[in-house]
């Protein structure tokens, strides 16, 4: 299984790509994906210190469609994993309806909203839908009973249009990192089985392997154009 972070140069009050690295060597985690990538070099040498695998990714976060379009064609050469960061029903729109992205991120804060329409283009484009169980762990009280309720939600739309998902603890710090068996204990809560959860763990990394099949296949064979909208293994 594969967690998503955000990787920080120093480790004051964050966390440093080593310290996640060991972190999910630590809880059993296959690899991880980085949400802002440093250079690929420094990628390699911590995963191999800590025997796991870190993919590179970035995290687009603008309000303008046309600068995360530009983005999208800047990076996606680059990254294994392209990332757009939702928080308002337009952003999540573009994100969905644009094959070239991998993930949807923190769909439902903010403005963020997914009804059926969206959840219908994350299928047909192949586009995964984060599942953020953070606020569920960080909050208490009402704010609990809200993010639980906006999880069930996205859980309602996603499932009935059977679209890709990714689960993810929010993690930003090392302090954040929790145990694959800790976050499908969140399935009580949230009325949801145990293995739906630890699938959505499991598809950051038929992502990962996926794109690294296709950027590998566009090197050996320049000339032939790898099909974004080509379906999954």
């Amino acid at each position: 299984m594969y967690e998503a972070v955000h990787a920080h140069r120093d480790g004051a009050g964050a966390a440093t790509l080593a310290r996640h690295a060991l972190t999910a060597a630590e809880l059993g985690y296959e690899g991880l994906v980085v949400r802002n990538a440093p250079a690929t070099a420094q990628l390699e040498a911590v995963a191999a210190r800590y025997d796991v695998d870190i993919a590179s990714g970035v995290e687009i976060r603008t309000t303008e469609r046309s600068a995360a379009a530009a983005a999208i064609s800047q990076h996606r050469p680059q990254q294994t994993l392209v990332i757009v960061r939702g928080h308002s029903v337009a952003m999540n729109r573009f994100a969905v309806e644009e094959p070239r992205v991998d993930v949807l991120a923190h769909p439902m804060r903010g403005s963020g909203d997914v009804n059926h329409v969206l959840a219908e283009a994350a299928a047909r484009n192949g586009v995964r839908v984060e599942f953020d169980l953070g606020p569920v762990m960080q909050s208490r009280g009402r704010q609990r009973v809200q993010a639980i309720g906006r999880l069930q939600k996205l859980h309602d739309m996603i499932t009935a249009c059977d679209a890709p998902y990714v689960v993810t603890a929010g993690v930003e710090s090392h302090l954040d990192w929790r145990s694959p068996r800790d976050l499908a204990g969140l399935a009580v809560p949230l009325d949801w089985s145990p293995a739906w959860i630890r699938e959505g763990l499991a598809e950051w990394g038929r992502l990962v392997g996926r794109n690294r099949r296709r950027h590998a296949e566009s090197f050996i064979q320049p000339g032939v154009r790898i099909d974004t909208h080509e379906k999954d293994d």
